[in-house]
């Protein structure tokens, strides 16, 4: 069994119920185990900034999947609530990011583990540092150390 973390957001439509929801599919995936979600976190956009707040969550995860196995099964949940990708950060209905895999580092097409940015966003690192505080980023250091350098983006906690 690996340990997965994987990062939920939303910002179009119900995010709040979509987060939860998402949370409830992630628990139902073959293979796998819940093992703990973060409270929710209200979030300003970054990048394409001309859109609503996000409601950021993360889900631990014991899994068999193996991690192209994993990806494939977060972004069937995506289609699943209508994700679409229309531009890079764009707003969405559902966002599943595989953020850290065990402690591997995964470079390969289509597949970065960790997240490539985890280490730059607020949003993702709060709720992981909530599941895990002494949680280490491979190849980056731990990441309450990263959480306090994007102090400057704003995290909202919203509900447990």
């Amino acid at each position: 069994m690996a340990r997965a973390f994987v990062g939920i957001g939303a910002n179009l439509g119900r995010a709040a119920d979509q987060v939860r929801a998402a949370i409830g599919a992630l628990a139902a995936l073959p293979g796998s185990q819940l093992v703990r979600a973060s409270s929710l976190y209200r979030t300003a956009p970054l990048g394409y900034a001309a859109q609503p707040d996000f409601v950021n969550a993360a889900a631990l995860l014991d899994t068999g999947l193996a991690p192209w196995a994993l990806l494939a099964e977060l972004r069937a949940i995506e289609d699943r609530y209508g994700r679409e990708r229309t531009f890079q950060n764009a707003p969405r209905t559902l966002d599943l990011d595989l953020l850290l895999y065990d402690d591997r580092i995964i470079e390969e097409p289509g597949l970065s583990v960790p997240h490539p940015r985890l280490h730059e966003r607020a949003f993702a690192l709060a709720p992981v540092v909530e599941i895990d505080p002494e949680r280490v980023i491979p190849g980056r250091g731990p990441a309450r150390d990263w959480l306090a350098r994007c102090a400057d983006q704003r995290v909202e906690r919203i509900a447990p």
